[in-house]
């Protein structure tokens, strides 16, 4: 996307990098949150010697290039900020990345050791199950230990939003909640690195950790003097994407039930009442940037989104739509992603009383209303089954989705859904409010409520489908 930008406004401003899977994005903020210029960039993946990584020097030469042309916001740039995906990990030394960011969807971590369940533990001490690919940090370093022991030996290790902030400043961090999701490196009852970090060597090897909104020092100069920046802009630690949105609640909603919306859709239930995560769920226990547990449950929204949809634009989604697939009984049986959710190991199927449904078969409205209220489904079902307390917010790309926002309002009648009111998505704003995290009267989010839909029909369609679902295993009824 093209820069944009307003006028150079008076006093210091903040520059947030937001590093996703899917899209990275730049945005320079004046001091009461306005965006001032943005600009983003799809983010890529190369084979990289043995195994797929991330692009990271195309990322780091758009960026260059981004800075560069920031012309006079430029010299008003204070802090600097950076948000990034989970399961991504650096190794660093005092000049260069040691070896190519692995991209957790690279296959052949899938090749794992014969006692590897054994290795990793009991998911009482990480909370995290034993995910595919390399979606747990530890299968990453286990595998690149065992192949290529040399290469892995190099460097400190870092997450992925750290890796941007020793990019830009040179100091190498870790921070708590990049540690604690689903990595197997984190124990969230102690709050101390997992067993199998400790056995193995990498808590040692990991850089020290920060807190998230603690500056780390000013940019590296010759990277002032290159893109024409203050040198004396300081960048803080940063923060795992997820956790990024959910921080911008916490000082005024310490309890509420948080979804995070993308190429992952993320259920967080800060304040949940205590009861036992199920692995087989996909559940697992995140941690805050105040180093809190979070009952968090997730499925690749985004994803089945697009499966389901199969080439139809998600924004065709509508109630009339809906009304026909409600009355035909047409529903979508998870999963349709086996990467990660409750039902990564089910193959989905489109189906009506009379048995399966070719996608084909529905106009692209109708494919994208059901896409669109399967993603609520699985929410809901997620949602309940943590036991989220207060409001349920929704943020990110589903949020200005109203099927799927008034469908989760219908399912989820005994709390208020609201959803965000903010133009900037949530991971940006979190990041940002994180570089004033420890000033006073940052304001509260603004949300808005969540309308239910007209029809009276989706609460029993709803409860046909978590019938035929509690036949999946992990989709069990609790």
């Amino acid at each position: 996307m093209a820069l944009s930008s307003a006028g150079p406004p008076p006093g210091a401003l903040d520059l947030v990098l937001d590093i996703g899977k899917t899209r990275s994005k730049l945005l320079v903020l004046e001091r009461g949150g306005t965006v001032l210029a943005q600009a983003d960039q799809a983010s890529g993946t190369v084979r990289s010697g043995p195994w797929d990584a991330l692009d990271t020097e195309a990322v780091a030469a758009w960026l260059s290039d981004t800075l560069a042309g920031l012309g006079p916001l430029r010299a008003q740039l204070a802090r600097a900020v950076v948000s990034a995906h989970g399961a991504a990990y650096a190794a660093v030394d005092d000049e260069r990345l040691c070896w190519p960011v692995p991209d957790y969807e690279f296959e052949g971590f899938d090749e794992r050791p014969a006692d590897w369940a054994r290795q990793i533990g009991d998911f009482a001490e990480t909370q995290s199950p034993d995910l595919p690919r390399g979606l747990n940090a530890a299968t990453q370093f286990d595998w690149l230990e065992r192949h290529h022991p040399a290469l892995f030996a190099q460097g400190r290790l870092l997450p992925y939003a750290q890796f941007w902030a020793w990019w830009l400043g040179g100091v190498a961090s870790s921070e708590i909640s990049s540690l604690g999701c689903h990595t197997h490196l984190w124990n969230p009852g102690q709050g101390a690195f997992s067993a199998l970090a400790r056995r193995r060597g990498w808590a040692e090897r990991l850089a020290p950790l920060r807190r998230a909104w603690e500056p780390l020092g000013p940019l590296r100069p010759a990277l002032a003097r290159r893109l024409g920046l203050p040198p004396q802009l300081q960048v803080h630690v940063g923060v795992h994407d997820s956790n990024a949105c959910l921080a911008r609640y916490l000082r005024s909603l310490p309890r509420l039930t948080l979804v995070t919306t993308g190429t992952w859709i993320v259920v967080m239930a800060p304040g949940a009442p205590e009861r036992r995560l199920e692995a087989a769920q996909d559940q697992l226990c995140n941690v805050s940037v105040r180093q809190e547990r979070v009952p968090t449950g997730r499925f690749m929204g985004g994803r089945e989104l697009q499966q389901l949809c199969a080439g139809a634009d998600a924004a065709l989604a509508n109630e009339a739509a809906l009304q026909r697939l409600l009355q035909r009984g047409v529903m979508a049986l998870p999963g349709f992603e086996s990467q990660g959710g409750p039902f990564r190991r089910h193959a989905g199927q489109v189906v009506d009383g009379a048995g399966p449904v070719a996608l084909a078969s529905l106009d692209p409205a109708e494919r994208a209303t059901l896409a669109t209220l399967y993603a609520a489904q699985v929410t809901a079902w997620i949602v309940e089954r943590l036991g989220g307390l207060g409001p349920t917010v929704v943020e990110g790309p589903f949020a200005r989705n109203p099927v799927y926002t008034g469908a989760l309002a219908t399912l989820l009648p005994r709390e208020a859904v609201q959803v965000s009111a903010d133009a900037l998505e949530g991971t940006a704003r979190g990041a940002w409010m994180l570089a004033h995290w420890t000033e006073p009267g940052i304001s509260s989010p603004a949300t808005q409520p969540a309308p239910a839909l007209a029809g009276q029909g989706l609460p029993a369609y709803h409860a046909r489908w978590c019938a035929q679902v509690a036949g999946l295993g992990a989709g069990a009824a609790p």
